[in-house]
């Protein structure tokens, strides 16, 4: 298994790639910036030409899976046309909201500003994301997101609608304030000058996806283990909140 500070590999074999991607990186061409870089890209010299069937933002991380070939590409691109794939999204929120579960279909307008964000609109798209609330540690609360179409920024979106601002988001949260140690544990006496963040980037993570092998048909499960500075942040929050989003997992 190749790790790279852009992915670390989940699975292959001759039909698809699965890979965990980091945040910061393009998991396909970007309409805005053509030489952006790219996880395709980046991941060529070792499985070959990859063929793109879904993508997460830019800023998020976890779980993408790539087609080896045009049969496979076909058959995912078809699979997630009609709603076969199941996406398991983590994100670290700022709130504590009140439900357990609930959902969002608010119709979605992808680039409908001009700050190009995903904004509700009866004019957009049918969208539809169901929630579960983890629990709440101090001024966060971890949510669990399963959205049942492909919008672009749809969680993100959707939350934002809700009320609810994921920790780091430069689009759709006023607050930019990265997590702390330091805010959050009181018997904390570090340099505050020298302490670097547990995070500081969109607290997005692609944990599980769930479709049908292109080659089988068999329903396959992948989980994308959480990034170093995430899984950081939730043992810190963990130890002081006893909360752990994968605690029943």
């Amino acid at each position: 298994m190749k790790a790279s500070p852009i992915y670390t590999e989940i699975f292959h074999d001759d039909y698809i790639v699965v890979l965990n991607k980091a945040s910061g990186i393009l998991t396909a061409q970007d309409r805005y910036d053509a030489d952006a870089p790219r996880l395709d890209i980046a991941a060529k010299e070792e499985f070959g030409k990859l063929y793109a069937v879904h993508r997460i933002d830019k800023d998020t991380s976890g779980a993408v899976v790539y087609a080896r070939n045009a049969e496979a590409h076909k058959a995912l691109s078809m699979a997630f046309e009609h709603r076969k794939v199941e996406k398991i999204y983590h994100a670290l929120v700022w709130g504590r909201p009140l439900w357990e579960e609930t959902s969002s279909n608010k119709r979605l307008l992808v680039n409908g500003d001009q700050r190009h964000r995903t904004i509700i609109s009866r004019n957009g798209k049918e969208s539809v994301t169901y929630f579960k609330n983890l629990g709440s540690c101090g001024p966060y609360s971890w949510i669990e997101a399963r959205p049942k179409t492909g919008r672009t920024h749809q969680i993100r979106c959707h939350l934002h609608d809700m009320g609810l601002s994921i920790v780091c988001d430069p689009l759709y949260s006023g607050n930019q304030k990265p997590v702390r140690l330091s805010d959050l544990k009181r018997s904390w006496h570090g340099d505050v000058y020298e302490e670097r963040p547990l995070l500081n980037r969109l607290a997005l993570h692609a944990w599980k996806i769930t479709l049908p092998h292109p080659q089988t048909g068999e329903m396959v499960t992948f989980t994308a283990p959480y990034s170093k500075d995430l899984d950081a942040t939730r043992n810190q929050l963990a130890k002081l909140f006893k909360t752990n989003p994968l605690a029943e997992n």
